[in-house]
């Protein structure tokens, strides 16, 4: 198991910027897909973005493409979530996700072993 501790959060503007950070308590070279959530006020759950080394692939919601970028960093075992042209509707609690698993095509809707207490992102217009 992995314990995964959001940081980086807080309020912008639109059009501002934020990068999330999601550091696990032990080697992420161990950890396949690294994933990014969200849950905005009475919304369901909505994935963002994932990042896998096993293959090597990115993935991207649609509502963020162009705008947002996940990376990871093995050596600080963390993985990244920079957030440009930040919209009002991006606003919500951001959840880090990981899993022993590639991340694959469905890696919005598979399951994950283990979740980080999220960050709220605010962003006023």
């Amino acid at each position: 198991q992995v314990q995964l501790v959001e940081s980086g959060g807080g309020s912008v503007q639109a059009g501002g910027s934020l990068r999330l950070s999601c550091t696990a308590s032990r080697a992420t070279y161990s950890v396949n897909c690294m994933a990014w959530f969200r849950r905005a006020p009475g919304k369901g759950r909505e994935g963002v973005a994932a990042i896998s080394t096993r293959p090597s692939s990115t993935y991207y919601a649609d509502s963020v493409m162009g705008r947002f970028t996940i990376s990871r960093d093995n050596a600080e075992n963390t993985v990244y979530l920079q957030m440009n042209s930040l919209k009002p509707e991006d606003t919500s609690i951001y959840y880090c996700a990981a899993d022993s698993y590639s991340c694959g095509g469905t890696w919005y809707v598979r399951p994950y072993n283990d979740w980080g207490q999220g960050t709220q992102v605010t962003v006023s217009s």
